[in-house]
């Protein structure tokens, strides 16, 4: 066999093996028998097969706020928070990154504050009116009490997603101030529904004397100026049920 040629080596065997194919009585000397050499048979352990796989960005311990990655990269994952196309990471602890699926998480060192998440049912009130966007300020999160969440923004309504019919004009749906309760669609540009019957406007002040206005059939009715307004209500409009 040449050298560095790529050939596979013939088997090497045993001196036991040699032994037993010579006649009897040929003396063999040690020297000219190759020897077996000894595998080890030990198996790394679980935590060095990780550390192994581990990427060097996976240790890197970080900060609420920090930019971890970008969406051209990877996709954010838990204990994160999209801004632009950067991905921050929204409490302390350690990078985590799934190869894989493309996902970059935290890993948190210590408890944190939940994360609002595609389903959730969240309350907030209306910052802005746009052409065809409601601007939403989230306050809080359905099932979490008071508790403090992991800020996310500005979450916005589109237009086709107020109701589960047509909606003309954001503003006869909504008023700057009005809280409401709407589902989380995506978490992404973190965009909001009040389409349900369930969601929708739930606390409402009069335009002209900013009274607490009150249901009157399908609309709001003023107690102190009379004035009368439209809304997309939620069904536990002045319930304070969430």
């Amino acid at each position: 066999m040449i050298k560095g040629s790529g050939e596979e080596p013939e088997s090497v065997q045993s001196s036991e093996e040699i032994e037993q194919k010579m006649p009897v009585g040929t003396k063999v000397e040690a020297s000219k028998v190759a020897k077996v050499p000894k595998r080890n048979m030990d198996k790394p352990s679980k935590k060095a097969i990780e550390e192994e796989n581990m990427d060097e960005g996976e240790m890197v311990f970080v900060m609420p706020g920090d930019i971890i990655g970008t969406t051209e990269e990877f996709s954010p994952g838990v204990g994160t928070f999209l801004h632009v196309a950067d991905i921050h990471a929204a409490s302390t602890g350690i990078v985590k990154i799934d190869r894989k699926a493309r996902i970059i998480s935290v890993v948190p060192s210590t408890k944190y504050p939940p994360s609002i998440n595609i389903g959730d049912i969240v309350v907030g009130n209306i910052t802005g009116l746009r052409e065809s966007v409601a601007l939403v300020e989230i306050a809080a999160i359905k099932g979490e009490g008071e508790r403090e969440f992991q800020k996310v923004g500005t979450a916005a309504i589109h237009v086709s997603n107020v109701k589960d019919s047509y909606c003309k004009r954001l503003d006869e749906e909504f008023s700057v101030g009005d809280i409401i309760k709407a589902k989380v669609l995506n978490t992404e540009n973190m965009r909001l529904s009040t389409a349900e019957k369930g969601l929708g406007v739930m606390k409402a002040q009069c335009f002209n004397c900013r009274t607490v206005m009150v249901k009157d059939n399908n609309k709001l009715k003023c107690p102190e100026c009379g004035r009368v307004e439209k809304r997309k209500l939620s069904s536990d409009y002045g319930t304070g049920i969430v």
